[in-house]
């Protein structure tokens, strides 16, 4: 196998982060989202504020974000990023219910911000399940998925 045309490989076949030193610095963006589907009952208590343990998307939001930020912490071969921006929204879906978040991550830098965007939806999931997981242990958590990027060498991106 010829390491040389896979960029986390070094000559002899082990792991390493990508030197982006001679990239320039450019805007990027990226969107996420993911999907935490539940009972009805249970969605209806987010809505209204009745989980326990508190304001479940408020909390949710705060950890979506936290993992943005420390995502080169918990990714091994993703860069420290000075992220410019960080939004976590949420949306309710009824067929089936559900909660759909998305997270949109900006930077000005030399590597992309999908892997922080993606790691910030999935933690707004599972606080929403870990919240949540005492009025309902069967909710799913699936769906995903990078919605769009731009900026950087690889050029922009777009799932829809």
């Amino acid at each position: 196998m010829d390491f040389k045309d896979f960029t986390h490989f070094n000559e002899a076949g082990r792991a390493r982060m990508v030197d982006v030193g001679g990239k320039r610095d450019t805007e990027r963006v990226a969107k996420a989202r993911a999907t935490i589907t539940m009972h009805p009952d249970t969605l209806a208590l987010i809505q209204s504020g009745g989980m326990k343990k508190g304001d479940v998307l408020a909390v949710a939001q705060v950890a979506g974000i936290q993992a943005a930020k420390r995502t080169w912490e918990l990714i091994p071969m993703c860069h420290p990023v000075a992220l410019t921006g960080i939004d976590i929204s949420f949306d309710f879906g009824q067929n089936p219910p559900a909660v759909k978040i998305e997270a949109v991550v900006r930077c000005t830098g030399q590597t992309g911000v999908e892997m922080e965007a993606l790691t910030a939806a999935s933690v707004a999931a599972l606080t929403i399940y870990d919240m949540c997981k005492a009025a309902q242990k069967d909710m799913e958590i699936g769906e995903i998925y990078l919605v769009e990027k731009r900026g950087g060498k690889g050029g922009d991106y777009s799932r829809l």
